[in-house]
C-alpha cells in the first residue's frame, strides 16, 4: 500500500513540476515578446549625447552585485542558485524554482534562506495558492 501510495506522489510531483516549467516559460515568452523597445527621441536633433550607463568597476566587485533586483547576466544565474540552494534537503526542485526566479528577475537573494527583501521581484513572485515561488 505504502509503495502504491509513494508512487501516486511521484507522479502527481511530476506532473506539478511540467505544469509549473510549461507555465513559467509562457510567462517567460510573454515577458520577452512585450519587452519595451528602447526610445528614439527625435524631438532634440542637436543632443548627441550618449544616454547615461551605470558606473561599472572592473577591478573590484560591486557589494550589491547580482542581489539588487536585475544586477545579474543570465549566465551568472547556475552558481548563485547553487549556492542558495547549498544548504536545503531538496536541491533539485530548489534549483529549478530559483534559477527560473533568477532568469526572471536578474538577481538571488544573498544566504541560503531569507533576504528576499533586497530582490522585490523574486519577493513578490508568488504561486497561485499565494506562497513564495522563489526559494
Amino acid at each position: 500500500m505504502a509503495r502504491k501510495l509513494s508512487i501516486v506522489v511521484l507522479c502527481l510531483v511530476q506532473m506539478l513540476l511540467l505544469l509549473v516549467e510549461n507555465h513559467a516559460e509562457i510567462v517567460v515568452s510573454t515577458v520577452e515578446a512585450s519587452a519595451p523597445q528602447p526610445h528614439k527621441n527625435t524631438t532634440h536633433t542637436l543632443s548627441h549625447a550618449p544616454a547615461p550607463q551605470p558606473h561599472k568597476n572592473t577591478k573590484s566587485p560591486v557589494p550589491n552585485h547580482g542581489i539588487t533586483e536585475g544586477s545579474l547576466k543570465p549566465q551568472e544565474c547556475g552558481p548563485r542558485c547553487t549556492a542558495r540552494c547549498s544548504n536545503t534537503q531538496y536541491k533539485k526542485p530548489c534549483l529549478f524554482f530559483c534559477q527560473k526566479c533568477c532568469a526572471k528577475c536578474l538577481c538571488v537573494p544573498p544566504g541560503t534562506y531569507g533576504n528576499k527583501q533586497v530582490c522585490p521581484c523574486y519577493n513578490n513572485w508568488k504561486t497561485k495558492r499565494g506562497g513564495p515561488k522563489c526559494p
